[in-house]
Formats: C-alpha cells, sequence, structure tokens
C-alpha cells in the first residue's frame, strides 16, 4: 500500500471514531439537584450550581450576601430564584467558590 494511501486511511480512521465519540455523548445542558428537580439552563453548564448550607448565604437589608465571597445580590436581581426544595443552591462561574454568582435559589419566604 502506498503511504499515501494509508495516511489517508489512518486519517479517515480518527474521523470517524471522532465522530462515534461525539455522536454517542449525551449533551450536558443541565443537571439535577440533590433533591431531584433541574437546574435551569441558564443558571447552570453542568458543573455552576450547587446545594450550599444555609449559613452560607445571609439576608441583610441590602440583599443576600455570599458569605464565601462578599457578594451582594440585591432582593430584585434576576438571578435569584425561589428553590423548589427550600434550601439554598448556589450557582457561581465554573462552580467556584471564590466566583460570581450566575444565580440563587433561596427558600420561600414561608420556609
Amino acid at each position: 500500500m502506498r503511504p499515501e494511501n494509508l495516511r489517508l486511511r489512518r486519517y479517515i480512521l480518527a474521523l470517524s471514531t471522532l465522530a462515534l465519540i461525539s455522536l454517542s455523548t449525551p449533551l450536558a445542558l443541565s443537571h439535577d439537584a440533590p433533591k431531584g428537580w433541574t437546574y435551569p439552563f441558564a443558571c447552570c453548564s453542568g458543573y455552576d450550581c450547587r446545594e450550599v448550607p444555609k449559613q452560607a448565604i445571609s439576608e441583610r437589608p441590602q440583599g443576600y450576601v455570599i458569605e464565601g465571597t462578599g457578594e451582594v445580590v440585591t432582593y430584585q436581581d434576576a438571578r435569584i430564584h425561589e428553590s423548589p426544595d427550600g434550601r439554598y443552591h448556589w450557582c457561581s462561574v465554573a462552580g467556584a467558590d471564590d466566583s460570581k454568582t450566575i444565580c440563587l435559589f433561596v427558600p420561600p419566604k414561608s420556609y
């Protein structure tokens, strides 16, 4: 077999393998909270959101304060959502503990 044909065959095999892998891998649109509800895609890329203890978020007159970063999310902020399970969930950039808030799920006032 000529070297050019061998290279072409290897190239086609590599492309076919990549195509097969990409088709068999499910898309990560969002992920589930521990209690089974799904974080909205706008808040989560599969790893940005997690449940946090109530001590991680405090309510102050100016809004919700993320204790780890000092960031204040005002009560009128569109990033705030009611938590379906009555617990705090924080979605931050790349899921990092020291990054900005993407979404914050808070317990309803009745909890």
